[in-house]
């Protein structure tokens, strides 16, 4: 598996990461034996970054985490980075949600997902979303105070604009910013990309392949009646209409190159900046190996513009969540 920096410090990781929270919550049922069986494949197959959050499964998604380690002891810990987050705070049967950012609340949040994950240290440790009535600086302070305890390596933010990330930045180095980015979610392209290269961060790219919808494989009338897709603009019926013309479009390009529409989804967003780790979910082993090869694919500058216009983001109908899942979420 090729390798990229993750952040200034924090040595190399995956090209390609894995995202765990679909093996807990949001896209229907899941199988913790499953789910395992996948964490374990993608060791082999040299994935070494793994994100997770204490919100996903209302901490189920970092149990999960943590007894896969716990199985695999020191020899398994020493190859998988951990990257975890705090400030989301919802109830259980509930997708609404507030945000959290108080000192107070970045310390036991941390000790509480330390505890869940079975770690002395948690190496990359993600403010999820911003709460602006916390002063940024306290909030950065605060994890700053972890880095400094030795509970934290390294600390990012989520979902933020490139001016809180520079602000961040003189408080203590931010190792890497994480937010959704993909062929039909291009807003970090618009300045926080660029932040990223001038501070020296890493871009960690959640849904970088639209929660499963750039595959081309998803049908909608399938979907779990608790699948959080359901209510989410993009899948509604007039814009799932308008955007599966592009993934149409991306389906004849795969096929030019014997390629899946999720490897050229993925090698679209490596080639497109040299400090970008997307993070695809997958709960079932037999997709790693399709995602993972896509480190191998080389596009062409022409490719990159052919697709760059086929996904022009005017092309792309519905908001990239419903009013809910936009709280704590800043513009560019």
């Amino acid at each position: 598996m090729r390798q990229r920096h993750l952040g200034q410090a924090g040595g190399e990781v995956s090209a390609i990461g894995l995202g765990c929270m679909g093996m807990s919550e949001f896209y229907g049922a899941s199988d913790e034996g499953e789910s395992l069986r996948t964490l374990a494949r993608a060791v082999e197959l040299g994935v070494s970054l793994f994100d997770t959050a204490d919100t996903y499964g209302f901490g189920h998604n970092e149990n999960l985490l943590g007894r896969f380690l716990a199985e695999g002891g020191a020899a398994r810990r020493a190859g998988m980075r951990i990257s975890t987050k705090f400030g989301i705070v919802r109830e259980a049967g509930r997708y609404e949600r507030r945000i959290d950012n108080s000192p107070e609340y970045v310390r036991a949040a941390c000790e509480a997902s330390l505890r869940r994950l079975g770690l002395e240290q948690i190496d990359l440790y993600f403010c999820h979303r911003r709460n602006p009535e916390v002063p940024l600086e306290d909030v950065i302070g605060a994890m700053a105070e972890l880095v400094a305890a030795g509970k934290v390596g390294q600390i990012g933010l989520s979902e933020v604009s490139a001016e809180t990330l520079r602000r961040a930045h003189a408080v203590h180095p931010v190792a890497a910013v994480q937010s959704e980015y993909s062929l039909w979610s291009r807003e970090p392209e618009e300045s926080v990309l660029a932040a990223c290269a001038e501070i020296g961060a890493s871009f960690i790219a959640y849904s970088p392949l639209g929660r499963a919808f750039l595959t081309g494989s998803l049908k909608l009338d399938e979907l779990a009646g608790n699948d959080f897709r359901r209510a989410n603009p993009r899948f509604a019926e007039g814009a799932a209409a308008v955007n599966r013309q592009l993934v149409d479009g991306l389906t004849s390009f795969a096929g030019r190159h014997r390629a899946s529409n999720a490897q050229i989804a993925l090698a679209w967003l490596l080639a497109k900046h040299p400090h970008v780790i997307p993070i695809p979910g997958t709960r079932r082993p037999g997709r790693l190996a399709e995602n993972l090869a896509a480190a191998d694919l080389v596009l062409s500058s022409a490719e990159l513009a052919e697709l760059d216009t086929l996904f022009h983001p005017e092309r792309v109908a519905g908001a990239r969540y419903a009013e809910a899942g936009m709280a704590g979420i800043e513009n560019a």
